[in-house]
């Protein structure tokens, strides 16, 4: 790091942090939070001409407390008659936001928009920047590291200021944690930061957030992320995982202490950074052995469900429910040998979002890289896991079903079921079901406001609505694009591709699906439709 003083006209900053390992454009996307003059319209002054943006910092020579000249045009706000029509140019920026109807783009730092897209996705959950906001008065708990808070500041910071501005916001500060906290993201190839796998950027970071972000009203210390992400299984088998930094590499489920697992479904790549991959051992799976007889039963906790995609696979709802069922051998006890057990699996909690990923990506042994599944797998702009639940879990959503049932009945003119349990508020809570299952988003509003809804004020009832979908364009994890479609509270679309967010149609959503070279749902995440009790 390099710190330089800039002069603009007739300002000077005189502390500008310099990364030497960044490329200059990125120093041009700082000076643009301070200034308000693009990239593209910055012309430095540095010895041998201008500073150009993909300059190596080491021939342009900087040096320490250097002053470094700017010349350049700031984006002007045109001002409005003292009488007439107000544009919502000349109004303060906040109001701006209000008025554009969606949040900021973010500039590619190089290489970062599987960070960006992941940031844009997260940011769009009002529970989650309610929670954030309110971590400014808790503070780091006395369990959580260092580096978990920073990130955990950083990510509420860049919450706060895609709300505020208009313009791109530059989110190096958050990066730089994010490369602090997680090494892996900070990976290099001939100088150049390597492109991540957003889903593991969106893992890591709800780790982290998970750790930070106690709940204080839960007497079980359950933190606000498991509440609005998490899924409790009462008999599944696959286990999500977290990075662990040592100094050797495991090589063998059996060392890694994980006991019977599904080979074919996990893998341990070793990386330059010397990062292996250990298992969170909370589940919740029920593992049978049909020969034996044995059976037994585990519990887990995980934040997404995973659609894995095989040729008899073509919509999501399929994928979900082949995955519920899966083999692996391992060694019997009674029979004195390896014998086959079956994982049958049921869901036994659901969260306030529902994230799905589609497993597009695998480990390609001939080649020794990761390859993609370019098949398509429609998913719904609305989804029902009813029959995806166990029997406990359905018993619960019958009676929150049938008051969504009846809402949607009484907005089309029909008879309300006499199974409804009649109370004095009956049309209260028939109004709030009515606009739960609108799809508009409106009645989450009261929710955004207060944080998470009380389990005793509202209840799930296993449908969700699609609320953002991260894309990904090209044929590898390591290389391509990927883009945030994220749904706003004003029920429209906006496409953010980085620093370029564009509005888009619903149903150019759903068209996503893959099938192609063009861009394919590799996370979608949904909100769960909730009637009051």
């Amino acid at each position: 790091m390099v710190t330089v003083s800039v002069k603009w006209q007739k300002e000077v900053y005189p502390a500008v942090e310099i990364d030497t390992s960044q490329p200059p454009y990125v120093f041009k996307c700082q000076l643009y939070d301070l200034t308000g003059v693009p990239p593209e319209r910055q012309k430095i002054m540095v010895k041998g001409g201008l500073l150009k943006d993909d300059a190596d910092w080491f021939k342009v020579g900087v040096k320490e407390g250097q002053r470094l000249m700017m010349m350049g045009t700031a984006d002007e706000i045109v001002k409005a008659p003292e009488k007439g029509p107000i544009f919502v140019e000349d109004m303060p920026e906040e109001e701006q936001v209000v008025n554009v109807g969606h949040s900021a783009g973010l500039f590619n730092l190089g290489n970062t928009c599987y960070m960006n897209s992941t940031v844009q996705c997260l940011h769009s959950v009002p529970e989650l920047k309610s929670s954030l906001t309110e971590y400014n008065q808790l503070g780091k708990s006395n369990d959580l590291d260092h580096s978990s808070h920073l990130l955990t500041v950083a990510t509420r910071d860049l919450f706060n200021d895609l709300d505020k501005n208009v313009k791109p916001v530059a989110p190096m500060q958050f990066w730089m944690v994010l490369r602090k906290k997680y090494p892996q993201f900070g990976q290099q190839s001939n100088g150049a930061f390597m492109q991540q796998d957003a889903e593991e950027c969106w893992t890591q970071l709800l780790y982290t957030l998970s750790q930070s972000l106690k709940s204080p009203s839960s007497s079980e210390g359950q933190d606000i992320v498991k509440t609005l992400f998490g899924i409790d299984f009462d008999n599944r088998g696959v286990a999500w995982v977290m990075p662990c930094k040592v100094t050797h590499l495991l090589y063998s489920w059996e060392e890694a202490g994980t006991g019977a697992v599904d080979r074919d479904r996990w893998m341990i790549v070793p990386d330059a950074h010397c990062i292996c991959w250990t298992i969170w051992k909370e589940r919740n799976s029920r593992i049978h052995c049909a020969e034996s007889g044995e059976e037994s039963t585990e519990t887990e906790t995980v934040y997404s469900l995973k659609c894995h995609i095989s040729q008899e696979v073509n919509h999501l709802h399929e994928g979900l429910k082949r995955g519920l069922k899966s083999e692996l051998e391992k060694a019997s006890p009674s029979l004195g040998r390896s014998a086959v057990y079956v994982k049958d699996s049921r869901i036994n909690g659901l969260p306030r979002y529902l994230t799905i990923q589609f497993v597009r990506f695998f480990w390609k042994r001939e080649s020794n890289q990761k390859a993609k599944i370019l098949r398509k797998v429609d998913y719904p702009l609305s989804l029902d896991v009813y029959d995806l639940c166990s029997d406990n879990l359905r018993k619960k959503l019958e009676g929150p079903r049938q008051v969504l049932r009846d809402a949607e009945g009484k907005k089309a003119g029909l008879k309300t079921s006499a199974k409804t349990p009649v109370s004095t508020d009956s049309d209260t809570k028939m109004t709030e079901a009515e606009e739960s299952s609108s799809g508009s988003g409106e009645a989450s509003k009261s929710a955004s406001q207060e944080g998470v809804l009380p389990e005793k004020e509202h209840q799930l009832t296993g449908i969700y609505d699609l609320v953002a979908v991260l894309t990904h364009k090209g044929r590898s994890a390591d290389s391509g694009h990927y883009v945030a479609w994220v749904k706003q509270e004003n029920g429209k679309w906006v496409q953010f591709d980085d620093d370029n967010p564009i509005p888009q149609r619903e149903e150019d959503i759903t068209k996503l699906s893959g099938g192609g070279d063009w861009h394919m749902a590799y996370i979608c995440m949904y909100k769960a439709r909730v009637v009051p009790m």
